[in-house]
C-alpha cells in the first residue's frame, strides 16, 4: 500500500487491504453481454473476475473515518472457496503501517450491509471471540438499510449476515442516519436506494476538492455508464437513475470517484467524454 494518500482539500484518502475475491463476470455486469463488458474489465477463461474490498481511510484534521469494512477475517472454509478469496482481510495491519491504531477510528461509515461491506465491522479477537473491530467508533448506517439488516427478505438475507452486525446491535456504537447526515465538516452521506433500500454514498467536499463513494452504484470504473447495471441490484432502476445524476454532477464538477471494488483503479476523474481524465492507483509502490 501508499503511505501517502489522495488528497481532496483539508482530507487525505488511503485505500487499505480489506481483501480481494472474485466473482462471475456476468452477474457483476448484468444485463450487458460479455463480448462488450470483457473490453473494459479483464476477465479469465472461466468467466471469473477479480474484485477488491478496499475500505477507505479518510484522515482529516481532527477525524479519522473508515468507509467500508472489508470481507472480514470470519469467513469459514467453505465461504473461502465460494468467493474464490484471493487476499487476506489486513485492515488493522493497514493501519499500524500509517501509525495508527483500530481504536483510533473515530467513525466508521457503511454504504450498506452486505457480507463484502460489512465482514470487517467484527473481527475474531485473539481471544478467538467476536469483537468491534473499532471499539471506540461510531458506526454510520442508513435507518431503512439497519431496518433490512435486522429484518431481511429472501432475496437479501444471502449477503446480510448476522454475524457481521450482532455485534455492533448490542453495542452503544450504532448510529441511524435519516437520509442525510454530515460526518465531518465538509464530508456528508446521502441515502440513494437502488443497490439496496437503505444504500448511501458519500461526499467530500474541502478547499475547493470534491470526492465521491458512490458505493455499489458505481462499483468499478467501467460502470460508468448508468445503464450497466449489477445482478446483485435489489433496484435496478432505480440505480439507473441515481447514477445519471450523480455521475454528471461528479463530472461537472471534476470530482474524483472512490472505488471500492476496482483492483486496477482507486480513484478516477472523468472527462465530458467519457474517458478518465485522471487517475489513481493506491499501490504504485507496492501491494
Amino acid at each position: 500500500m501508499r503511505t501517502t494518500g489522495l488528497t481532496v482539500g483539508e482530507y487525505e484518502i488511503f485505500w487499505l487491504n480489506g481483501g480481494s475475491f472474485k466473482l462471475d463476470g456476468g452477474a457483476m455486469f448484468g444485463p450487458v453481454p460479455k463480448s462488450i463488458w470483457s473490453t473494459r474489465y479483464p476477465v479469465e477463461q472461466n468467466n471469473n473476475i477479480l474484485l477488491t474490498a478496499s475500505p477507505m481511510l479518510i484522515k482529516g484534521p481532527d477525524s479519522l473515518i473508515l468507509v467500508e469494512s472489508g470481507i472480514g477475517n470470519k469467513l469459514t472454509a467453505k465461504q473461502r472457496q465460494i468467493f474464490q478469496i484471493q487476499r487476506e482481510w489486513d485492515v488493522i495491519g493497514d493501519l499500524k503501517k500509517l501509525g495508527i491504531s483500530r481504536h483510533d477510528i473515530d467513525t466508521v461509515v457503511l454504504t450498506h450491509g452486505d457480507w463484502d461491506h460489512a465482514g470487517g465491522i467484527v473481527m475474531t479477537g485473539a481471544s478467538g471471540e467476536p469483537e468491534l473491530s473499532f471499539p471506540r467508533a461510531r458506526h454510520l448506517l442508513q435507518r431503512a438499510e439497519w431496518e433490512d439488516i435486522c429484518q431481511p427478505c429472501t432475496r437479501s438475507s444471502a449477503a446480510y449476515w448476522p454475524i457481521n452486525t450482532d455485534a455492533l446491535n448490542l453495542s452503544s456504537q450504532l448510529v441511524l442516519v435519516e437520509e442525510m447526515a454530515t460526518v465531518a465538516p465538509g464530508i456528508t452521506v446521502r441515502r440513494t436506494g437502488g443497490h439496496t433500500r437503505g444504500h448511501q454514498v458519500v461526499f467530500i467536499e474541502s478547499q475547493g476538492e470534491q470526492a465521491i463513494h458512490l458505493g455499489d452504484l458505481f462499483p468499478t470504473r467501467a460502470h460508468l455508464n448508468p445503464l450497466w447495471v449489477m445482478a446483485y441490484d435489489n433496484f435496478p432502476l432505480e440505480v439507473i437513475e441515481r447514477k445519471k445524476k450523480l455521475i454528471h454532477q461528479g463530472m461537472r464538477d471534476q470530482a474524483w470517484f472512490l472505488f471500492y471494488h476496482d483492483p486496477f483503479c482507486e480513484a478516477c476523474k472523468f472527462g465530458t467524454d467519457g474517458k478518465p481524465s485522471a487517475s489513481w492507483s493506491a499501490r504504485t509502490d507496492g501491494a
